[in-house]
């Protein structure tokens, strides 16, 4: 596995891939973070075209990430991810409507922890799910990076801001 780190207002972003793709985005300073193991290796240079989008992404000139993904996870899990891979840029869903897009209605627990469980932070939109009354529920990162990242994507070419 390689790894290398990704500026943002909210500290650096651990990004991880092996041979089949991008497999960890995580905030280092988050809730759930990852850390590198000892047989992981850093290489900047490799990870030099991920960095590239995640640094479009947080300036707002970027919306959709174009990188290989390799999360691993149960078929329950990466039918999840797909889903909230279908979550527009600068929208929500609740996790009822992700359960009810993978066709099971009443999984709305386990949708919820399998979006707790996406290693794929950002690219794999989890921070776009809230509950069904609009609140701002879990979030890896943490509530107040779930904030920033709804409202990094709701920035316009005319407002646009950085700020934590």
């Amino acid at each position: 596995m390689k790894f290398s780190f990704c500026d943002s207002a909210h500290g650096p972003l651990l990004i991880a891939i092996d041979r089949d793709g991008l497999r960890y985005v995580e905030f280092v300073l988050g809730e759930q973070p990852v850390t590198p193991t000892d047989e992981w290796q850093r290489d900047d240079q490799a990870l030099a075209p991920f960095i590239e989008q995640f640094a479009a992404y947080f300036a707002g000139r970027l919306r959709r990430f174009d990188l290989p993904l390799a999360a691993r996870g149960t078929p329950f899990q990466q039918s999840v991810w797909r889903a909230l891979g279908d979550i527009p840029y600068g929208e929500t869903v609740s996790y009822l409507e992700i359960a009810q897009a993978i066709g099971n209605p009443k999984a709305v627990r386990a949708v919820g922890a399998a979006n707790g469980r996406n290693p794929l932070s950002i690219i794999v939109p989890c921070h776009r799910v809230i509950g069904r009354s609009g609140e701002l529920t879990g979030y890896a990162g943490g509530i107040p990076i779930k904030r920033w990242l709804l409202a990094l994507e709701q920035q316009t070419d005319d407002n646009f801001a950085l700020t934590p």
